[in-house]
């Protein structure tokens, strides 16, 4: 299995990202200081050189006023995923 950093869906969580900053009106170094991170943090997650978790893209979204489950939400409808069906109950 490929590494999420590496697939396509992981790219258009990036896009989402730089999005709320941007229409936030913040820069990477403003975005940071309200994170209390260095900016190069914010410009590794931006770029892919850094993966992020869940608690993390909530911080984010917030630091940019956004409602994260919303964010989150948009995202996992645009985003390039694949479906892949859960097995029923009783299957391996």
């Amino acid at each position: 299995m490929t590494r999420s950093i590496h697939k396509a869906a992981y790219g258009d969580l990036r896009e989402k990202l730089r999005t709320l900053r941007t229409k936030a009106g913040l820069s990477q170094r403003a975005l940071a200081t309200r994170l209390g991170v260095p900016h190069s943090w914010v410009a590794k997650v931006e770029s892919g050189e850094r993966r992020l978790d869940v608690v993390e893209f909530t911080e984010f979204a917030q630091a940019c006023g956004a409602n994260a489950s919303k964010a989150f939400e948009e995202f996992a409808k645009s985003a390039s995923v694949p479906w892949v069906g859960l097995p029923r109950k009783g299957r391996p």
